[in-house]
């Protein structure tokens, strides 16, 4: 693999505007509304993350106001079921638009090294949908709620861990191709 790999600027433009659509889409239509009606933000926006008493707390709230469940559940059965999806298809294909695996950094990369990078997204991916399904559980009437409220904090920690992962690696990537010698 070669830096740029062949990608089209306008296929990463594309996801990238995608992605801040379904953003606004979850934001406006779910997220804000939530906060009106609650007067809490929804768990998935703690981005320092929460315990699980956040989520007993929530799981109250939620039992006494029908309007924020309908409103947490159609967010989950929406947006929520194609955005992870769309930022895991953003990041890999960032980073391999920006970088060839064996040399990142200036330096040579073990092979598996560079294939752990290029894993980052998808577990930010694998870490969303989990949050998601452990969200329907445990702020459900069925299933294991208690498992699913102890599950929601750590599923939602290496959502955004991984996620600042591959914001830091992507910044840096993009900060040395930008000042590395242009080969033409």
């Amino acid at each position: 693999m070669k830096a740029g790999s062949g990608i089209p600027l306008w296929i990463v433009a594309l996801l990238a505007a995608l992605c801040l659509a379904v953003l606004a889409w979850t934001t406006f239509g779910f997220v804000v509304p939530f906060k009106h009606e609650t007067g809490q933000a929804m768990l998935d926006t703690y981005f320092a993350g929460y315990d699980e008493s956040a989520v007993f707390h929530m799981q109250k709230l939620l039992d006494e106001n029908e309007t924020a469940t309908r409103l947490l559940r159609a967010m989950y059965f929406g947006p929520e079921l194609i955005f992870p999806a769309l930022l895991t298809a953003l990041l890999f294909l960032a980073f391999l638009t920006l970088g060839s695996a064996p040399s990142w950094f200036g330096r040579s990369v073990h092979p598996l090294a560079a294939m752990a990078v290029y894993l980052l997204p998808f577990i930010y991916g694998v870490a969303d949908y989990g949050e998601n399904i452990a969200s329907l559980i445990a702020f459900g009437d069925g299933g294991s709620p208690s498992f699913a409220a102890e599950l929601l904090p750590w599923m939602t920690r290496l959502k955004f861990a991984s996620l600042a992962i591959c914001f830091i690696l992507l910044a840096r990537l993009a900060i040395i191709r930008w000042l590395s010698p242009r080969q033409e």
